[in-house]
């Protein structure tokens, strides 16, 4: 099983997130933190070293490596990027949620 898939709107901002960063990458980590009404957020970052404990998944050329302490609550996720007219950013659809807070900013597993 791939930890994580991401889709091809994911993959075409995180292309130019990185082209525009003007430093090479390595790629972007996505992990957890402690955070929000349910328990836990996603976060996502640069990668310019990878860390040894990170899972390296690639994807559409995209290279993401997940925070193994983060990966138990990923495991099994799709990253998509989403437009519309009142926002925009990344979205997970992760099976492994059995709970969401009532503004979408935080998780519980």
């Amino acid at each position: 099983m791939t930890p994580i898939t991401i889709t091809d709107a994911a993959a075409a901002h995180i292309r130019h997130l990185l082209d525009a960063r003007g430093k090479p990458s390595a790629g972007i980590r996505l992990g957890t933190a402690t955070a929000g009404c349910s328990g836990l957020t996603y976060k996502v970052e640069y990668v310019d070293e990878p860390d040894p404990a990170d899972e390296m998944v690639e994807d559409k050329g995209i290279r993401l490596y997940i925070d193994g302490q983060s990966l138990m609550y990923i495991i099994g996720s799709e990253m998509d990027y989403v437009e519309d007219t009142f926002s925009n950013g990344f979205t997970f659809s992760n099976p492994n949620e059995t709970g969401r807070c009532g503004c979408g900013e935080s998780f519980s597993v």
